[in-house]
């Protein structure tokens, strides 16, 4: 059985300022043409469809548009809610959709159904579980011990009807500990969010979503797909790619990528503005692309953005490379903070006030607090 692994859509985005509208529906369009050629049986969503739980209107048409397009050609489509996502939002109609071989997670309600499909070596279970934190698993099983993420995937998951004798594919969208994060992700209190691997044991393959990067996790069949496209200059030398998975018989998983080429790059320039300004050095150059362009010039440059931009229409961020900036460090230190978990910054600023650092006790009380605080907004 063939599958096409997709996350982390976030229509409807922005990137400093930049809506990305038209850099998703050709990168859409894109897909639809490679599942076009390679025929899969089923097409994975996991999670983030959206960038807001409230997307824009022209974000959910482009969304209809691609599944009518998915739809069209046959394939079976999987879809789970992340946590950029309105759960109901996205759940609503998935009944009706069915029928059009659209099967949605529902909100979470302790009952994950497995979407059975079948080919020449059997039965495939698809296991759609949405975004989860431990307060939606107390709810369900309020007699099970849940503390953490962890222990909520682990207990999401034992409450599964899994056929053993089958395959079984898990589509959940959650940060599994040990993947490499982004600057365009958003980020929860230090280390709660965490989930262990080896909740996933047992799984002939883990189609994750969540983290921007495309990655495996501890195994080839635990895997991040990634964005299809750039969200944040972190990424800007990533390669984008469609996951493609094929599962023969039980224990027998193939995968490999197909790159995704954007409508427009996102690159990292740096150079003196006469440097950059030069047509010898931009002629040959895709002026088109998204960039972030760094001046190392000693002396600012009068409406430099202004300028840079009727050579570079798409300049997206401008900042400077000099003795002053590198001798800048309260510029250092935010970019640093920015970085840090509401944990680590807590941790420190405790340290600061009082001279000592956190006992074991007072962490674990503030990180249960910043949990609570972190699952309210559910």
């Amino acid at each position: 059985m063939k599958i096409i692994h997709l996350s982390d859509l976030h229509l409807g985005k922005r990137v400093h300022e930049f809506s990305m509208l038209d850099d998703q529906r050709y990168i859409l369009k894109q897909i639809l043409e490679h599942v076009a050629e390679e025929h899969p049986d089923a097409v994975i969503l996991a999670g983030d469809i959206y960038d807001k739980p409230v997307p824009p209107a022209e974000a959910v048409q482009l969304f209809d548009q691609f599944l009518c397009g998915l739809a069209e050609q046959g394939v079976e489509v999987m879809i789970i809610s992340g946590n950029h996502d309105s759960a109901e939002r996205i759940a609503f109609g998935g009944k009706l959709m069915e029928h059009s071989g659209v099967h949605v997670s529902p909100v979470y309600d302790g009952d994950v159904k497995p979407v059975e499909l079948e080919d020449e070596y059997g039965i495939v279970q698809f296991f759609l579980l949405p975004f989860i934190k431990p307060i939606h698993v107390r709810r369900c099983y309020a007699e099970d011990e849940i503390e953490s993420y962890t222990d909520a995937m682990r207990t999401a998951i034992s409450h599964m009807e899994r056929n053993a004798d089958a395959r079984q594919v898990l589509v959940t969208h959650q940060f599994v500990t040990g993947a490499e994060r982004s600057d365009s992700e958003e980020i929860s209190v230090g280390g709660t969010d965490n989930v262990d691997v080896t909740v996933f044991d047992g799984f002939d393959y883990v189609a994750l979503g969540h983290i921007h990067r495309p990655q495996r996790i501890m195994r080839d069949t635990v895997r991040y797909c990634g964005t299809p496209l750039k969200y944040s200059f972190s990424e800007a030398g990533h390669e984008k790619s469609l996951t493609v998975v094929e599962l023969a018989e039980k224990g027998n998983v193939s995968i490999q990528h197909i790159p995704l080429t954007p409508k427009h790059d996102m690159r990292e320039i740096r150079g003196a503005y006469m440097e950059l300004t030069d047509r010898a050095y931009y002629r040959d150059m895709d002026r088109e692309d998204y960039l972030h362009i760094t001046l190392t010039d000693e002396e600012d440059i009068p409406d430099a953005v202004r300028k840079l931009q009727v050579i570079y229409p798409n300049l997206m961020k401008l900042d400077y490379d000099n003795a002053r900036t590198r001798g800048n460090q309260v510029l250092q230190e935010i970019e640093a903070i920015e970085k840090k978990s509401p944990m680590e910054l807590f941790a420190e600023f405790y340290e600061t006030q009082n001279n000592q650092p956190m006992d074991e006790e007072q962490f674990r009380l503030m990180q249960e607090i910043m949990e609570q605080v972190w699952e309210d907004k559910a």
